[in-house]
């Protein structure tokens, strides 16, 4: 028995079908492979595109909190200084906050960057299994 279709490997499926119609169920079959693999491709591309979509926003938002940092922490030094101390200190704490904010931001971004993978798997062990047919067929 085929594991494929449930068939007899053994016996011809239309033993009267001439050359020419056998050539052209394989032409048709192969033309349908293609197309679902293609669009396997496509749905796996999809999502990959999404989560790295979610890995930029994470990016994003870690590169928008190390500004606020920035300006933060440049506003705290400068009245640190002309102040000489409490009012200063006070913005010193908020932007060390923002400061671990980015990095934690960043952080996530990156780790979810590293987890995108560039070849969909499914796609692959389709591909995989359908040259192992492909052999079986021809021994």
């Amino acid at each position: 028995m085929d594991a494929r279709n449930g068939r007899d490997a053994t016996k011809p499926i239309d033993a009267d079908d001439s050359l020419g119609e056998l050539f052209e169920r394989l032409t048709g079959d192969l033309r349908a492979f293609a197309s679902t693999q293609i669009e396997l491709a496509k749905l796996e591309l999809k999502d990959e595109a999404v989560r790295a979509g979610t890995a930029g926003a994470f990016l994003g938002a870690g590169a928008f909190a190390a500004m606020l940092a920035i300006a933060l922490l440049s506003a705290a030094a400068a009245w640190g200084l002309a102040e000489i101390m409490p009012a200063g200190f006070a913005f010193l704490i908020v932007a060390v906050v923002w400061g671990v904010a980015a990095a934690v931001f960043a952080s996530v971004g990156r780790k979810r960057l590293r987890e995108i993978r560039p070849v969909p798997p499914e796609t692959k062990r389709s591909l995989k299994e359908d040259v192992e047919w492909a052999r079986q067929l021809k021994s």
